[in-house]
């Protein structure tokens, strides 16, 4: 399988396809990544920190990470940098290393996503509490076609975006491959968001 070299950006938190993520900037190192990806229009990796500190030394990612497209830039009332990047694909680690700059490099393999899957009569729960709880927060995803609603990984994607799970859970969503299965998780990890 053939690999890309891609500049991760390790995280105590997971970035999902189609989210977005805000991101506040101050390292050199990721200075310089953010100054890369707009110059070559590229993106970056997002990937859970095992091992480590979000600032200082190079920390340990996990192996299954989402790319990172920039989409927006602004000055934080601090003066610092501030971004808005949106997930995209998923990948996989195959090799790191750290650049003279202390910024981890990945040679990574694209996951291959699933064609579309309609959702399944036992996961229509799901859409529907995504539904409502969209209604009620609004943000990126409030004027999608009521027909995402019946794709099962844009429903599975943005459950795990928005509900309020562990990184560690929203990293074991991120590595699953089957949409059904994602949603047969959500499921579980909804029933335990329940009240007693």
């Amino acid at each position: 399988m053939p690999t890309h070299v891609l500049p991760l950006f390790p995280l105590q938190s997971v970035l999902v396809p189609g989210a977005r993520l805000q991101l506040r900037i101050f390292e050199p190192r990721y200075l310089d990544l953010v100054r890369s990806c707009a110059r070559d229009n590229s993106g970056f990796g997002v990937c859970l920190i095992l091992e480590g500190r979000e600032a200082g030394e190079p920390a340990l990612p996990a192996a299954i990470g989402t790319e990172a497209r920039i989409v927006d830039f602004t000055t934080l009332p601090d003066g610092l940098l501030g971004i808005t990047a949106k997930g995209g694909r998923r990948f996989r680690v195959e090799r790191t290393r750290v650049s003279d700059n202390g910024l981890v490099v990945a040679d990574v393999a694209w996951l291959e996503e699933p064609e579309p899957v309609r959702i399944a009569v036992e996961y229509a729960l799901l859409a529907t509490l995504l539904q409502r709880m969209i209604e009620r927060i609004g943000g990126a995803h409030a004027h999608v076609e009521s027909i995402a609603y019946e794709d099962a990984s844009w429903v599975g994607w943005r459950l795990a975006e928005l509900l309020p799970i562990t990184p560690e859970g929203r990293q074991m969503l991120l590595q699953e491959d089957d949409p059904e299965m994602r949603l047969q998780e959500l499921l579980g990890l909804v029933a335990a968001l329940q009240p007693e």
